[in-house]
C-alpha cells in the first residue's frame, strides 16, 4: 500500500508546471507528494522528507486520485463571512482621512474608538477596538497615539521669555 501513482509524460509534465509557477507553498508541496509517489518513495518517507504528516500524504494522494491536478489546490474553508463589506471598509477609509471637526465632533484627531463609534453610527456595523486596528492595519494605516503639544498654538516669544525666566530663577537659590 505504499507505494503509488503512476503518472504519464503529460501528466509529469503539468504537476511540474504547476510546481515551479504557483506561489502556494501548500501547492508546491502537493506536487511533490505526487511526484514523489510516482518515483515509489513510500508514505512515510515522504512525509519525513517533506516535514508533513503521513496523513497529509495521504490525504493529497487520495485528492489527485479522485479530481486530478485542480484537487491539489487548496479549498478555502467554509465559514462566516466577514462583517467588514467593501462598503463598510470604503467608509472606514473615508472617515479615517476625514477630519473629524469637518463632521461636526469636538475633536481633531481620531482614536480606534471613536471611529468605532462614528463607523457603527454610519453603517450599522459594530467591531471592537482590536478588530478595527487589524482592519486599519490591513487597509494600510498606522494606528499610533498622537502627540499632544501646545507647538503652533502658543506663542512662541511669550514661551520663550518665560522659559528664560524659569532657568533664571532656577539658578537663584
Amino acid at each position: 500500500m505504499g507505494y503509488g501513482i503512476k503518472l504519464t509524460d503529460e501528466q509529469w509534465e503539468e504537476l511540474d508546471h504547476l510546481r515551479f509557477s504557483t506561489g502556494s507553498a501548500d501547492v508546491f508541496r502537493n506536487c511533490l507528494i505526487i511526484l514523489m509517489s510516482h518515483s515509489k518513495d513510500t508514505i512515510a518517507g515522504i512525509a519525513k522528507r517533506l516535514g508533513c504528516s503521513t496523513d497529509t500524504v495521504t490525504r493529497v494522494r487520495r485528492l489527485y486520485r479522485k479530481g486530478g491536478v485542480l484537487a491539489l489546490r487548496p479549498v478555502k474553508p467554509p465559514g462566516r463571512r466577514g462583517r467588514a463589506t467593501p462598503e463598510f471598509l470604503g467608509q472606514m477609509r473615508q472617515a479615517v482621512q476625514t477630519n473629524p471637526m469637518t463632521l461636526g465632533y469636538g475633536f481633531s484627531t481620531w482614536s480606534v474608538v471613536r471611529l468605532a463609534e462614528h463607523l457603527a453610527k454610519m453603517t450599522g456595523v459594530r467591531f471592537s477596538d482590536d478588530q478595527l486596528r487589524r482592519l486599519l492595519h490591513r487597509e494600510g494605516f498606522s494606528v499610533q497615539r498622537p502627540k499632544h503639544t501646545m507647538k503652533g498654538k502658543r506663542d512662541e516669544a511669550d514661551y520663550q521669555k518665560a522659559k528664560g525666566e524659569l532657568m533664571a530663577l532656577k539658578k537663584k537659590r
